[in-house]
């Protein structure tokens, strides 16, 4: 399991890190073991455990290992569970984290975006889809950039100045081009919105629309695990779409 999306930023020590691989691949028992056993185990002290809880943001020992196994928990192999799976691939899922309202909102900031860019921006997975969104967007009369981690960082600061509109797009919530992104356009004064897995992330905190997408495995950076967040998203820029093409239809600007 990869934790560099959960740790970058954090300012762990090597042994920090050792000591949270070590309770990531142990959820089911450092419970019992307790902050005492789980130090004896990796050679270190408590006050190592105690110093890992709160960088990682945690209040203590036994709330970072109730998070982390919200993290990191497999979805159940049962029928239900499967039917769930399944199901998960139409909209109420979308609407269980988030409003109508929301993609209201976001439809009518696309309409107000008249002469400004909607810059739209994403890396690996998440860019794929970003890239989608860029071409809807174009086609349907929008004035609009995409850019993903293999380009310049001088392609958004020079847009900046003409921006009405940022999107940013991160299944983690913490990937660090998306959030240093969304957090400059906000203090730009420009409208931000980002799309992230349904679990609190740091990407979201910039966002004046903050949209959550079930997220069924969390950690799977390289995306493996058969999961409906890619296409819950893309449903989810369909749903705006809609809405978009509606509220042009009510302003007639656009022929029925």
């Amino acid at each position: 399991m990869k934790l560099e999306k959960l740790t970058q930023d954090k300012g762990l020590t090597d042994t920090e890190v050792a000591v949270l691989e070590y309770i990531v691949a142990n959820l089911d028992h450092v419970l019992s073991e307790g902050v005492r056993g789980v130090a004896r185990a990796n050679f270190t002290s408590t006050s190592t455990i105690m110093r890992l809880a709160k960088k990682m943001g945690y209040a203590g020992f036994v709330d970072m290992c109730y998070k982390l196994r919200s993290l990191v928990e497999k979805p159940n192999k049962t029928e239900k569970e499967e039917a769930d799976f399944l199901n998960s691939f139409g909209t109420v899922s979308l609407l269980n984290y988030n409003t109508y309202t929301q993609v209201k909102s976001c439809a009518q900031q696309i309409v107000c975006q008249k002469e400004d860019t909607i810059f739209i921006y994403g890396t690996g997975f998440s860019g794929t889809v970003g890239e989608y969104l860029y071409h809807k967007l174009l086609n349907m009369g929008k004035h609009c950039l995409f850019a993903s981690g293999g380009d310049s960082v001088g392609i958004f600061e020079n847009s900046l100045d003409r921006m009405g509109m940022f999107i940013g797009i991160s299944k983690s919530g913490e990937t660090s081009l998306v959030r240093d992104k969304i957090k400059t356009a906000q203090e730009n004064g420009i409208f931000t919105v980002a799309i992230t897995g349904d679990h609190e992330n740091s990407v979201g905190q910039f966002a004046d629309i903050w949209f959550r997408v079930e997220d069924l495995w969390k950690l799977d950076d390289l995306n493996v695990m058969p999961n409906t967040f890619f296409p819950q998203t893309m449903m989810l820029m369909e749903l705006i779409a809609y809405e978009y093409r509606r509220l042009c239809k009510s302003d007639n600007a656009l022929p029925e």
